[in-house]
C-alpha cells in the first residue's frame, strides 16, 4: 500500500445535510445515537450534525430540543470534531440579528458542544459574516468560512479567488467552497482549487452535491487538484441532492497518496442502520424519490439539494405539483431580476418562493414576500449583480435601499427578548430558540414543560443512560 503523503480528510454530513437534503431533515435524535459509538471510531475529520435547518425542524416537525441533540450527540461521540452551518448574521434563522444574539448563540454551540462553525453569507458580503467568526475565534472554535458558489455573468474564478484571499485576511481557519447545488463542475473545481491554494495558505474543504450527477467526479478532480478536506455522505442518505457517498471516494483513494485511511468496515456497519432509517422516512412518505434521481437541468435552475424537496413539499400543499418545471424556469429569471444571489438558505427559499407566487397567480411580480421586498431593498446585504429597476420599484416604492451593514441598522435584542419570553425562556439556550422562531418556540417550550413535569427527573436519567450504554 502506498504510503499517506497527504490523506485526504472527509467530513461526513450523514447527521445534518444528508437528512436535509434528501429528506426536509426529518432525522431524529434517536436515529443517530444508537450508531455515534461507530461513527466516533471511524476517524472522520469532523461530522456535520447541526445548524442549517436541524434548529427548525426539531421544533417544529420533530418536538425535539435542539440543545437537547447537541449536548446527547456530543457525549455519545467524544472523539470526533463536531460541526455545524451557520448563515452568518442569519444565525439559523431567516432574518438578520443583532450582534449580540449572534456573540450569546456562538457562545452557547461552543459551550455545547461544537468544534467547527462553517459561516457563510448567501450573497456572499463578508460584512455579513466577520461578527459571527469574530465570536467563533474568541469563544475557542474553528472559523471555517465559507464561499458560496454559482455561476452568474458576475461571478467567475477570479472572483471566488479574490473572496477566499479576504476570508483568510479576516482570520478563517480554513475556507470552503460550499456548492450547494452541484454547480462546480470537475475541470473547473481542479482549476479553482489550485487558484485558491496559490494564493491561501489555509486548508481548502469542498463541499459539494450529486445532483447533476457530477459530485463523485468533481470530488475525485479536487483531490487531485490538493484539496484538503471534502464533504461526503453515507450510503443510505448519499447522492442525487445530497453529498456523493462516503465509501465510494474511501475506497477510489485506498492505497494513493491521498489515502484517508478511514474504515470501510466500520462505514459498512454505520450503514447498515441508516439504510433502516432511510426505509422508515420513504415508507413515511417523507424521502422522495424525485431527489434521489440525477436532474442536469439543476445547471440551468441552480436550485440547491434542500431546496428541491422543499419546494416539492410546498406545490404539494398548493395541489399544484403539475408547475414543478414551470416553477424551476421561472427561478434563474427571478434570480436575474434579483440581482444574481446564490441560491442557497435563506436566498434560495426567497427567490424559490417568489417564482412559485409568480407561476401560482399566474402574473409575475402581482405580490411580493416580506422577505422578497427585504432582500430587494438590501436587509440581507449587498446583491452581487445588477437589480431589475423595475422590479424593485414595485417591491418597496419609493423607499431607499440599505448600502451599510445591515446589521448595523439592528439595535440589540438578547435581553428585550428574555424580558418578552421570560415565563417561558429558563436558560440562554431557550432564549436563543424564542429569538430565533418566536412563533415556534414558545408552543415547543411550553409543551417541553408540561412534558418534564410529567416525568420525573430520575426516569429522564435513566432513559438517557440507556441510550448511551
Amino acid at each position: 500500500m502506498a504510503t499517506q503523503t497527504n490523506p485526504l480528510k472527509i467530513t461526513d454530513t450523514i447527521l445534518r445535510d444528508a437528512h436535509q437534503s434528501q429528506a426536509a431533515t426529518r432525522m431524529r435524535t434517536e436515529d443517530m445515537l444508537p450508531v455515534c459509538g461507530i461513527l466516533d471510531k471511524i476517524g472522520y475529520y469532523s461530522l456535520e450534525c447541526w445548524g442549517g435547518a436541524t434548529f427548525d425542524a426539531c421544533m417544529r416537525f420533530l418536538h425535539e430540543d435542539p440543545w437537547e441533540r447537541l449536548r446527547a450527540l456530543r457525549a455519545a461521540m467524544p472523539n470526533t470534531k463536531l460541526q455545524m452551518l451557520l448563515r452568518g448574521q442569519n444565525l439559523l434563522g431567516y432574518r438578520h440579528y443583532a450582534d449580540d444574539v449572534v456573540e450569546l448563540f456562538i457562545k452557547k454551540s461552543i459551550e455545547n458542544g461544537i468544534d467547527i462553525i462553517r459561516i457563510f453569507d448567501a450573497l456572499n458580503d463578508t460584512r455579513n459574516i466577520e461578527c459571527a467568526m469574530k465570536y467563533t475565534k474568541y469563544y475557542g472554535g474553528k472559523a471555517e468560512a465559507a464561499i458560496s458558489y454559482t455561476i452568474s455573468p458576475v461571478h467567475n474564478e477570479q472572483y471566488f479567488v479574490e473572496l477566499a484571499m479576504k476570508l483568510e485576511e479576516m482570520g478563517a481557519d480554513t475556507v470552503c467552497i460550499k456548492d450547494m447545488a452541484n454547480l462546480l463542475l470537475p475541470y473547473e473545481a481542479f482549476s479553482l482549487i489550485r487558484a485558491i491554494k496559490e494564493r491561501v495558505s489555509v486548508p481548502i474543504h469542498l463541499h459539494t452535491h450529486n445532483t447533476t450527477g457530477t459530485g463523485d467526479m468533481t470530488n475525485l478532480l479536487a483531490v487531485q487538484a490538493g484539496v484538503d478536506i471534502v464533504d461526503t455522505a453515507l450510503s443510505p442518505f448519499a447522492n442525487g441532492t445530497s453529498q456523493p457517498a462516503t465509501e465510494s471516494l474511501v475506497a477510489a483513494l485506498k492505497g494513493t497518496p491521498r489515502d484517508t485511511g478511514l474504515d470501510l468496515n466500520l462505514m459498512s456497519e454505520a450503514a447498515a442502520h441508516f439504510r433502516g432509517v432511510a426505509d422508515r422516512l420513504k415508507n413515511e412518505g417523507i424521502l422522495d424519490p424525485k431527489v434521489l434521481r440525477v436532474d442536469t437541468n439543476t445547471l440551468l435552475y441552480q436550485v440547491p439539494g434542500g431546496m428541491l424537496s422543499n419546494l416539492i413539499s410546498q406545490l404539494k400543499q398548493a395541489k399544484a405539483e403539475d408547475k414543478y418545471y414551470d416553477v424551476l424556469n421561472e427561478i434563474p429569471r427571478v434570480r436575474e431580476d434579483f440581482g444574481y444571489p446564490p441560491l442557497v438558505t435563506p436566498t434560495s427559499q426567497i427567490v424559490g418562493t417568489q417564482a412559485v407566487m409568480n407561476v401560482l397567480m399566474g402574473e409575475r411580480y402581482k405580490t411580493f414576500t416580506k422577505e422578497s421586498k427585504g432582500l430587494l431593498k438590501g436587509e440581507y446585504g449587498r446583491l452581487p449583480g445588477k437589480v431589475n429597476e423595475e422590479v424593485r420599484r414595485a417591491a418597496i416604492g419609493d423607499e431607499e435601499p440599505i448600502t451599510c451593514r445591515p446589521a448595523d441598522l439592528i439595535e440589540p435584542e438578547v435581553e428585550k427578548i428574555r424580558e418578552e419570553f421570560s415565563g417561558i425562556a429558563k436558560t440562554d439556550e431557550d432564549v436563543l430558540l424564542c429569538a430565533l422562531f418566536p412563533k415556534v418556540a414558545p408552543g415547543f417550550l411550553e409543551k417541553r414543560s408540561e412534558k418534564k413535569e410529567e416525568k420525573p427527573a430520575e426516569e429522564e436519567t435513566v432513559k438517557t443512560l440507556k441510550v448511551f450504554f
